[in-house]
């Protein structure tokens, strides 16, 4: 019987952020107050958002992303041979269909040989693990964040005239955190990844095509280079893939159901577990979750972080009946579709707001499955 953790209820990791600590990280970024300074901030609201999950009853439990800017930047940019360049003018978030969002995604640039893997988030699951008896849950991005919005131009044609050789060395850093986390006690890691849901979404598609990608080969690359970045970790280590399709203060990036994507990722990706965003129409239905492979788990992202009201909990009992119609219900759990703050600012909703959300998942979690 596998031993590696899994939760009826679960969240996918960002937290809202006490105003204190933006405040904070504002006048760090300023000059305004040492690293130091910030740290100890920090340490103090992740404790603090420690209890708040604690007391809810989660059993899995983060650090809300307290420490980063973003879900992605903080780590990418502590990888040797990355540098973080000019938005991507062309990914523009968009708050409806009319109009496009004031959040556009920066790029990345490789500059250098990329190293670094095992020195990048250890400390963070440190203090977390030290503040908490629950599975702590670690997210990284995944590395498809480091090359989609630049392809080949982005990468030095100086330091890597061979993609395959930037590939190996994307491989051997996240191979390397992996191993890291894992000896430190690391159970539970989820790979965030909205970039594989851009597949999914005409104009992002075309913007890939633009830059000389081949979005339907790029679809399948990403999917090896995940497996390769995750095929040694350990029998007990439960490995997520989180997707989503674009979460800023409540915008979003991309729309599509998962047709598109379903049949050659969902059976290659070798996770754990899939959390997927169900919150609204721009997902379309469980039909593609017929690819999934037998116990597979899959995470219904059926609550949305985005606006502050309340589901109706029937409503989301019967979609979750109506996923087990595709996936058996033993395979299944529930969680919000994205986190409540993947960029720091957060989503246009309230801490009681929040709140109510996540408490609400845990009970229907008890409902359906008898069990968080």
């Amino acid at each position: 019987m596998s031993t590696k953790p899994f939760f009826r209820a679960d969240q996918v990791g960002s937290l809202l952020r006490p105003q204190k600590l933006l405040d904070a990280r504002t006048r760090w970024k300023a000059g305004n107050m040492s690293l130091n300074g910030l740290r100890a901030l920090e340490d103090e609201a992740i404790a603090e958002c420690v209890k708040m999950q604690e007391n809810l009853g989660l059993e899995a439990v983060t650090d809300g992303e307290f420490r980063r800017e973003n879900w992605w930047i903080d780590f990418i940019s502590a990888i040797s041979g990355i540098e973080i360049s000019e938005p991507d003018q062309g990914s523009a978030f968009r708050q409806n269909p009319e109009h496009g969002g004031n959040y556009v995604p920066k790029n990345v640039l490789t500059t250098g040989k990329i190293s670094g893997g095992g020195t990048i988030s250890v400390d963070d699951f440190d203090y977390l693990n030290r503040r908490t008896s629950k599975t702590v849950k670690m997210m990284i991005p995944s590395p498809s964040r480091i090359h989609f919005h630049g392809g080949r131009q982005a990468v030095s044609q100086d330091v890597y005239p061979s993609m395959d050789d930037f590939w190996a060395d994307i491989i051997t850093l996240y191979q390397d955190e992996i191993a890291a986390l894992e000896s430190r006690g690391c159970t539970y890691i989820q790979i965030d990844d909205p970039v594989l849901t851009y597949f999914l979404d005409d104009r992002l598609r075309v913007n890939a095509a633009e830059i000389g990608e081949d979005p339907d080969k790029l679809l399948g690359l990403y999917g090896d280079v995940i497996n390769a970045c995750i095929n040694k970790r350990s029998a007990d280590t439960n490995i997520s893939i989180h997707l989503c399709r674009g979460n800023a203060q409540s915008q979003w990036i991309a729309a599509g159901s998962y047709d598109a994507m379903a049949e050659e990722l969902f059976p290659r990706v070798n996770v754990d577990a899939w959390f997927l965003e169900y919150d609204d129409d721009r997902s379309g239905g469980f039909e593609p979750l017929r690819f999934m492979p037998e116990g597979t788990r899959v995470v219904l992202g059926l609550i949305t972080t985005k606006t502050g009201e309340i589901e109706d909990p029937e409503e989301i009992r019967a979609r979750i009946n109506e996923a087990a119609e595709v996936v058996a219900l033993d395979d299944l759990a529930l969680s919000p579709q994205c986190g409540f703050a993947s960029i720091d600012i957060g989503n246009k909703i309230t801490f009681d707001e929040q709140t109510a959300k996540l408490k609400m998942m845990l009970d229907i979690a008890g409902d359906v499955w008898g069990t968080a």
